[in-house]
């Protein structure tokens, strides 16, 4: 399909036989009401505390791998904590790394123009928060907008193969809720609410964590920088979603590891992504260049960049 097709296209959702897993994922907690299904005990407390711990958890994998890493490569790291990287990201159940990161890119060179494949000003809350993934025209990973990453061969397999890191999760979690909660590990009627609360529930929740950064953070919140786009901080989202509500920041400077430049910008990505950076697991982490943080738009940035440089040659 062309690009000019597809841009008549956005804006109305249609959902492939794939993207209406998407609303399966949605149903199955409902399970947990079936008579027996759950061998009588219900839901228990550990199914809720797995739920949250899961939420916060692979919101990181979103936040500090598919964006902050894969996206934009803000920080190093080795080859095998790269592949390690990716397969946690896909746990989340938000396709391959190599997929997600060449479209997000796509975003940024677009943000908010008719190219954008989710822009919420042009083409709507629905389109923008989940149309535009669960129709055909998404379905490809872009491999030309992510070479750097594509030359490595176990990133194109785990790309392909981007269901079995979520599959293994899932049947750990009916293990461990059978063992937790039946005490043994087969008593699968005890793990069957693990699976369906702590699993797919925060899986949902964290669908929807994730994409109030392409719809409601062009719309809700306070632009400190021109960035020619709608984009905005919010405070309320940046909790959320572990700090990538100060989503006008980084469309600003996108090459930071830190979203929250200021210090009460609060960003628990960045925080865990430096306690990484402390054990020698990644390098490299990028923070905010002073003349970045303090200038309102590129032309003044630049301004306090030559400035800078005159008083540390004088």
């Amino acid at each position: 399909m062309s690009e000019s097709v597809k841009i008549e296209n956005r804006g109305k959702v249609k959902i492939t036989p794939s993207g209406s897993i998407f609303f399966i994922i949605h149903l199955l907690p409902l399970l947990v009401f079936v008579p027996g299904l759950t061998g009588g005990a219900g839901v228990t407390v550990f199914d809720w505390g797995i739920c949250i711990f899961l939420y916060f958890l692979r919101m990181y994998f979103v936040t500090g791998i598919y964006h902050r890493y894969f996206s934009h490569r803000t920080y190093k790291t080795s080859r095998w904590f790269q592949f390690v990287l990716a397969f946690c990201a896909q746990t989340t159940i938000q396709k391959g790394v190599l997929w997600w990161a060449a479209h997000h890119r796509i975003h940024h060179k677009t943000s908010d123009t008719p190219a954008d494949p989710h822009s919420m000003k042009l083409y709507g809350f629905w389109y923008s928060h989940i149309g535009w993934f669960l129709g055909p025209d998404y379905n490809e990973t872009h491999f030309e907008g992510i070479k750097d990453y594509a030359k490595f061969p176990e990133l194109i397999w785990l790309n392909k193969w981007h269901w079995v890191p979520p599959l293994l999760l899932g049947v750990f979690m009916l293990f461990l809720g059978a063992k937790v909660n039946g005490g043994d590990w087969f008593a699968f009627s005890a793990g069957w609410s693990t699976l369906l609360i702590g699993f797919f529930l925060s899986t949902a929740f964290l669908f929807h964590g994730t994409y109030t950064i392409n719809s409601l953070t062009h719309y809700f919140g306070k632009a400190r920088y021109e960035t020619g786009d709608e984009s905005k901080n919010n405070l309320i989202l940046a909790l959320i979603t572990m700090g990538e509500g100060w989503h006008n920041n980084h469309h600003y400077y996108p090459s930071s590891t830190r979203q929250g430049f200021f210090w009460w910008e609060i960003d628990p990505t960045f925080y865990i992504t430096k306690m990484l950076a402390f054990v020698g697991l990644v390098w490299d982490v990028q923070e905010v260049p002073h003349h970045i943080k303090h200038s309102k738009n590129i032309k003044e940035a630049m301004e306090l960049r030559r400035i800078a440089i005159e008083k540390k040659a004088a």
